[in-house]
């Protein structure tokens, strides 16, 4: 169990590469059965996708804590708003893709989504971290 935010932030960026790993070899089998090379593509995507964006919100949490607050706030919602772009212009670009597949990406994201909050969860229950750390 996690007793310092850098051991929390570490464990935090394991269990979202392994969340992702486990997304895209099951989430690219359960693809390749159903949908063929698409589906396998697209739970790939999925994966990676979600992988990043989570991972960049972890190390910009984690920057952001050495910050003011309002460097802080700077730092992660502008992360966030830039992520919020990025996804928009992804998914404009794979709408008339003909490689994916459209289920199989986006039960990937959702997934990845919420194997995301169970991590989050997991880790703020289980931490021993104290309300405020030097």
């Amino acid at each position: 169990m996690p007793t310092t935010s850098a051991a929390l932030f570490a464990k935090a960026l394991k269990l979202s590469v392994a969340l992702a790993l486990a997304i895209a070899i099951l989430g690219g089998a359960i693809g390749a059965l159903i949908y063929g090379t698409p589906g396998l593509l697209s739970a790939l995507i999925g994966a990676g996708v979600s992988a990043i964006f989570g991972i960049t919100t972890i190390l910009s949490i984690r920057f952001g804590s050495k910050l003011g607050l309002g460097g802080f706030y700077g730092l992660v919602l502008g992360g966030w708003l830039i992520k919020i772009v990025l996804f928009a212009i992804l998914l404009a670009s794979l709408q008339s893709a003909t490689f994916i597949s459209g289920p199989m990406f986006f039960f990937a994201v959702v997934a990845s989504v919420l194997g995301g909050l169970a991590i989050d969860s997991y880790l703020v229950l289980s931490s021993k971290l104290p309300a405020i750390e030097n």
